[in-house]
């Protein structure tokens, strides 16, 4: 195996970097090499970039337009700016070509109205701040404070949706109180403009009883800040709460001890009680949680980032146990890769337990034979295989990247871009989704870009990334994190449930988000719809 070294500046620099921080908690593994093959997956990916809707929120490659799903101040060009950015830290400088696309993007910026919706559609606040807020306040750190308009417009948006905890607002701004949940009302820690109502609401979140310690129900009341129901997830609705905690640790470097306990907490509870095994190639997995002592076998691609953030709060804990159960999870949520025909994973997969327990209806011959095969029923993926990567250099990751990126070539390139497929079972006969949204630029190429990139370039020792993969500086790790305590968690194993209440958001869009969720109702309550179809469950 040849490997590539790194330019000698920067090598000279993470070992600095590495010699000063030794006393604090690190994440990445020392002297990580990459492999010979890096830089023509990485050219790959950044020609995958270069598509997206100017202007416009998402593209739409099908039908060669566009569309705005995101209140039309232009999200594929806002999420990308990071990505974009980041690129001008490089040696020699601007070595990715994206510095005029950058440019470009910053004087689009500077034309946006973010103080109203472009659409009339009610705006979401947890939506605008991952990606426009997070998007331009990275962008501007990651640019050497050089363009003052991004934060300009950065605090336009943050005055815009001064919402929480509520979850969406009117196309006037104007607040609307209905039930959220704990990734809206919970996940803007990260974001200092909000650093005060939102540590404030996540807190709340925190300290209130859980269905399981540490696991807040996904529902919240925003009026009162008190729990709805006792659904509990590591997916979409869910997820940037968990994920958050322990970054929000991580990033502000807090003496409270509360948000790594509260992490380690829920990190305890799923590995007593939500993990499950397959019955077929004994893959790991975290159910869902409901109804008083009932799991569901039942994940979503959303959720496979917990394996990466297993990985990165286990290594900030310094508790291997946390790491070796995340790279677990990773095995896991990559065989929805692996084992499909496509190579490419499906947005939800449940499983059967060695004793026959699975939370659908009967299954078809055909489907019986396609679990005895791949041990799941047809990306956040690919997050938790560049966590993976940067923390132990196992080039298995390298390799299932460079994977990835040939099959998107292979099944989602279109003259007009990238698409995503309806079946994944079928490679023969695909059929495609006529969108594209903006996490396709800023958080699977970046992850998968940063996968094959020089990795003291932006290390995970030295930046936190948010929940759509804007990276932040963040200053020096403390020795560890939290009291090294948690709440107690039970032991005894729950059952498993066949019924299942109203779910969870399944997809980031609202498009594609309500079709996934029919289909993922339909699969659990037993009306199998035609549209199981088109996601071969």
């Amino acid at each position: 195996m040849v490997f590539v070294t790194p330019l000698s500046t920067l090598v000279l620099l993470s070992t600095l970097s590495t010699l000063a921080q030794v006393s604090g908690a690190t994440v990445q593994k020392p002297l990580l090499q990459l492999p010979a093959d890096a830089a023509q997956n990485r050219q790959t990916v950044k020609d995958m970039f270069l598509n997206y809707a100017w202007s416009h929120d998402d593209v739409r490659p099908i039908s060669q337009s566009s569309s705005d799903d995101r209140n039309g101040w232009g999200a594929s060009i806002i999420d990308s700016l990071s990505a974009m950015a980041s690129e001008l830290l490089r040696l020699p400088p601007h070595i990715m070509g994206l510095d005029e696309l950058f440019q470009e993007g910053v004087q689009f910026v500077s034309t946006v109205d973010f103080t109203k919706s472009r659409t009339g559609d009610t705006i979401s606040v947890f939506e605008t701040t991952i990606r426009y807020l997070g998007g331009l306040l990275s962008a501007y750190e990651l640019s050497d404070r050089k363009y003052p308009v991004l934060l300009d417009k950065a605090k336009e948006v943050a005055d815009t949706v001064n919402a929480i905890p509520y979850g969406h607002m009117t196309s006037d701004n104007v607040p609307i109180v209905q039930t959220s949940n704990i990734a809206e009302a919970g996940s803007y820690t990260f974001d200092p403009a909000y650093a005060k109502l939102g540590v404030g609401s996540a807190r709340q979140i925190a300290t209130q009883p859980h269905p399981l310690p540490g696991l807040a129900a996904q529902g919240i009341d925003p009026s009162t800040g008190t729990p709805v129901g006792d659904y509990v997830t590591w997916g979409g609705g869910s997820d940037s709460y968990f994920e958050y905690l322990v970054k929000y640790a991580r990033l502000s470097n807090t003496n409270d001890p509360l948000w790594a306990r509260e992490w380690a907490t829920a990190v305890d509870s799923s590995i007593k009680v939500l993990s499950s095994r397959s019955g077929v190639g004994n893959w790991l997995y975290l159910a869902d949680w409901y109804g008083g002592k009932t799991k569901r076998l039942i994940s979503s691609h959303l959720a496979c980032f917990h394996a990466g953030n297993f990985i990165l709060g286990g290594k900030l804990l310094k508790n291997q146990t946390i790491v070796e159960f995340g790279l677990e999870l990773n095995e896991g949520c990559w065989n929805t890769y692996g084992s499909s025909p496509t190579g490419i994973g499906p947005e939800i997969f449940g499983w059967k337990t060695a004793d026959g327990n699975f939370s659908g209806p009967p299954l078809t011959a055909e489907k019986e034979a396609y679990y005895q095969k791949t041990g799941y029923y047809p990306p956040e993926i690919l997050e938790s295989n560049f966590y993976a990567w940067r923390a132990t250099g196992d080039l298995k990751y390298q390799v299932r990247a460079a994977g990835a990126v040939a099959n998107f070539q292979k099944y989602l390139r279109i003259p007009t871009g990238y698409a995503g497929i309806w079946d994944i079972a079928k490679p023969n006969a695909i059929s495609y989704i006529d969108i594209t949204e903006s996490f396709w630029y800023a958080e699977v190429l970046s992850y998968l870009y940063l996968t094959f990139d020089d990795p003291y370039r932006i290390s995970l020792d030295d930046y936190v990334f948010n929940t759509e993969a804007h990276p932040f500086k963040a200053p020096p790790a403390k020795p560890t994190y939290g009291d090294g305590t948690s709440e107690p968690t039970p032991t005894v194993p729950f059952p498993f449930q066949r019924d299942m209440p109203a779910v969870a958001q399944i997809s980031q869009g609202p498009v594609l988000g309500d079709r996934l969720t029919k289909i993922i109702t339909d699969v659990l309550s037993g009306v199998v719809s035609d549209l199981l179809k088109g996601l071969g469950l």
